[in-house]
């Protein structure tokens, strides 16, 4: 299996800028996957079906980024908690049945383990524990798209968080977040804010996520310079180019704890790999530690030669 040749990639417009590549295909190094490749195409919602036709049983998997997480949803069935409740997945599985010419699709969503395992490796321990010893911990979401659907859902599985604010710019789109949060968790509060109102209350939420785009949280980097205020919190801010963010910086100057989004990247990419490679007939099923150590270890040494 591992001299087999399978293909993955990243979709998504634009897509130059994706790190998704260089994780991967680390990735299938450390595992010894000589004919895996892992590429990166630039397909937006209109040609996204075309593309998918295309395909090959060459083909196992497929990465979706903006603006493809909830189009691809007319194309496969969401399988798994998250991908099922939220319906925005980032992960295709492409299943090829004997003699057929279009693949089974099944959609998952790794964004939400991902973002809730990137605060756990940079506090030591798991959410639960560190939410519930903040007391009543609060969290800020920045943006309501889909990553912000992903990073709400990451919210309410990490325990002990019993409120959330939502800072949008638009911040009357997508109101289907406080079905979500009531359908989805009890006893956790949302609030929904204009992006402009979010600096006053970064400094009492014990973790704050930034889905927005690369420098769209520039504006609020700023505010939280001039307000000379602190913050005691965790940010994670999902765009890692440029790294370190402006918010980034912001937040440590402020006295907060930041995370890049390359951790984020990271944890999902892993999932992923184990999706892509994964199942009765592939090569990494997952579960073995010493295994995922090895491919984290490989995907750090290549985020390491870049950032």
């Amino acid at each position: 299996m591992a001299d087999a040749n399978h293909q993955c990639a990243v979709l998504g417009k634009p897509i130059a800028h994706s790190l998704s590549p260089l994780l991967h295909n680390a990735a299938y190094r450390a595992l010894g996957l000589s004919g895996w490749r892992y590429s990166a195409h630039e397909v937006d919602s209109g040609h996204l079906p075309a593309f998918m036709a295309s395909l090959d049983p060459s083909w196992a998997g497929l990465s979706l980024t903006m603006p493809l997480k909830k189009t691809v949803q007319t194309l496969g069935t969401p399988t798994g908690h998250w991908a099922t409740r939220l319906k925005v997945a980032n992960t295709a599985i492409l299943d090829w049945p004997d003699g057929a010419t279009m693949p089974l699709v099944r959609l998952y969503n790794t964004d939400v383990a991902g973002i809730r395992l990137a605060f756990e490796h940079a506090w030591g321990t798991d959410c639960a524990t560190h939410c519930r010893d903040s007391q009543d911990a609060a969290a800020v979401i920045l943006g309501n798209g889909s990553t912000a659907a992903s990073a709400l859902a990451a919210c309410l599985s990490m325990g002990g968080i019993h409120r959330i604010v939502v800072a949008a710019r638009h911040p009357d789109a997508h109101r289907g977040m406080e079905e979500f949060v009531a359908a989805n968790s009890s006893g956790v509060s949302l609030e929904t804010i204009p992006l402009h109102h979010v600096v006053e209350r970064l400094g009492s939420a014990e973790v704050v996520i930034s889905t927005l785009p690369a420098h769209a949280a520039d504006p609020v980097a700023a505010r939280l310079s001039e307000s000379r205020g602190q913050v005691g919190g965790t940010l994670l801010d999902v765009a890692y180019d440029p790294a370190p963010s402006a918010l980034g910086a912001a937040w440590r100057g402020a006295g907060g704890l930041a995370v890049g989004g390359e951790e984020m990247l990271l944890f999902q990419a892993m999932l992923q790999v184990r999706l892509m490679t994964g199942g009765e007939t592939r090569v990494w099923r997952g579960g073995e530690p010493a295994v995922e150590r090895t491919i984290e270890r490989a995907m750090r040494k290549a985020l390491q030669e870049v950032l």
